[in-house]
């Protein structure tokens, strides 16, 4: 049988920042109707790889090969040109343009020199209608969810058309539904031919679409072969080069103690009449389809968006919260999913992102207090076990230690209630099992942990009692000897399901 020949390939690519190799010979070849997966921890080089094959980066060594031919030079430019497109884990969308400005971006139609609105909307209404959207094609990007923005950063690469299409974390933040929808389309892409290269750490997802794998490990590729025949563990070993054991930390009880929440019909946003109660030292898990105003509940408990209440007892306020200063005050703290806009100062130091909660605390006769900021900052990147000079801006840093980055910094505060926001979302599965137990450390240490996730397992694995919403209210909460994936997900989706009604 003929070989197929590549699209794009890497070819003994080496990559190095500050001295630091991070691609050491990587070869990779992208065929054109195969999903090929790209799978390795965080810090393990997928990031520096992508970026080489869309010409954002320059290789130090090594050649970038399209259609054959080496492309010497391979910017973002020659790289749109040869059909090739990229959906960025990290969204790189205009909030204040529309969802068909964002999508035509770079390749607006235009009449008498300006923008053919009419034009862009009949052009990109065929990919909106590929991927889902079905909001107005004029709405600001910076109005819809989390999940919805992916869902435009994905019409915007099948918006040009490509020939090789590289999706890192497609699903990160979208529903089960959204989910679905891209994994079709995926299956209908590759059937047209086009050359996919799949990045996610949902090991259940490569297996039902990607037929080859490409396994990264310290910038050297550790496996390159079709994956019939490799299940879950077999990927694992490939990636950590040990067995995987088991990512979810063995069980343990958490005693209840002293009632540091206790809610009736709270209402913020899209959260409805919710009845809640929560105390130190347990692990409470918020579950429900994506966009059901579990993220809504959160907010509003931080005091981040307005909120009322018929009774509100949280952490010694006997109202809800009006403002983010405040729920600091009260002990309050909270990880947003969206590290990049709302959790972190990207261009900024990893020790100014350390110390930016703690900063009031840290004064010595009216001025900052050097001395005790570097030990701050040296103790938490210790703790957290981020590696590397702390002066460097926390971009650089792999998504997972940038998560650790997000977590660490309110540790000196010594929050008593944690509100954790999808907190191993696009993480591997390392960092995720360092992330479970840190949980469990909060909650040994009498802290309360408020944990919405998307990905049931964790609030299988992890919670006390697990409150699943659905279009805006709590219609179960399973306390631990009924938690599991299929009362969650019933739950979600209105089928009966064990627990206690809301």
């Amino acid at each position: 049988m003929t070989k197929t020949k590549p699209l794009l390939e890497a070819r003994q690519v080496f990559k190095g920042f500050f001295g630091n190799p991070v691609l050491k010979g990587v070869d990779i070849a992208l065929e054109p109707g195969r999903v090929h997966a790209l799978l390795g921890e965080n810090g393990a080089g997928k990031s520096t790889l992508i970026n080489l094959l869309s010409g954002a980066l320059q290789p130090d060594k090594g050649d970038i090969v399209v259609d054959g031919k080496p492309v010497s030079r391979f910017s973002p430019a020659a790289a749109r040109e040869a059909g090739i497109a990229v959906v960025q884990q990290e969204l790189s969308l205009a909030a204040e343009l529309s969802i068909a400005e964002n999508i035509g971006l770079g390749a607006l139609p235009r009449r008498f020199g300006l923008i053919d609105y009419k034009a862009l909307s009949a052009s990109v209404a065929e990919v909106c209608e590929r991927v889902g959207l079905t909001e107005p094609l004029d709405m600001p990007v910076g109005d819809l969810s989390l999940g919805r923005r992916q869902m435009v950063e994905i019409a915007k690469a099948l918006f040009r058309k490509p020939r090789v299409l590289i999706l890192d974390e497609p699903t990160s933040s979208l529903s089960a539904h959204e989910a679905g929808i891209l994994a079709g389309l995926i299956r209908k892409l590759r059937d047209e031919g086009i050359a996919l290269l799949y990045i996610s750490h949902r090991l259940n997802e490569v297996q039902a679409l990607c037929s080859h794998v490409t396994v990264l490990k310290d910038g050297v590729v550790t496996a390159d072969q079709p994956l019939a025949g490799v299940d879950d563990e077999g990927l694992v070993r490939l990636m950590v080069g040990r067995d995987a054991g088991d990512l979810f930390p063995a069980w343990q009880d958490h005693p209840a103690g002293a009632e540091l929440i206790h809610l009736k019909k709270f209402s913020a946003g899209t959260a409805l009449d919710v009845d809640f109660q929560a105390s130190a030292g347990e692990i409470i898990g918020i579950g429900g389809l994506v966009g059901q105003g579990q993220e809504d509940f959160l907010l509003g408990l931080y005091g981040a968006i307005p909120a009322s209440a018929e009774k509100a007892e949280i952490s010694g306020s006997h109202r809800p919260l009006k403002s983010v200063e405040a729920a600091n005050q009260a002990g309050l703290a909270y990880v947003p999913a969206d590290r990049k806009h709302e959790g972190l100062v990207l261009p900024h130091s990893i020790a100014s992102n350390l110390l930016l909660p703690s900063l009031g605390n840290l004064v010595k006769h009216g001025l900052r207090d050097r001395a005790a900021e570097r030990n701050l900052v040296a103790d938490l990147a210790k703790r957290l076990t981020i590696k590397g000079d702390v002066t460097r801006p926390v971009q650089a840093l792999s998504g997972g230690n940038q998560q650790k980055v997000a977590l660490a910094k309110w540790l000196p505060l010594d929050p008593s209630v944690l509100l954790l926001n999808d907190p191993t979302r696009g993480v591997d599965i390392e960092t995720k099992r360092e992330i479970y137990l840190m949980l469990q450390s909060f909650a040994r240490e009498g802290k309360l942990v408020i944990l919405l996730s998307s990905d049931t397992p964790e609030l299988v694995h992890l919670c006390d009692r697990v409150a699943v919403f659905r279009e805006g209210r709590v219609v179960a909460t399973l306390p631990r000897a009924d938690i599991s994936e299929e009362a969650i997900v019933g739950a979600a989706m209105g089928v009966s399901a064990k627990g206690t009604a809301a």
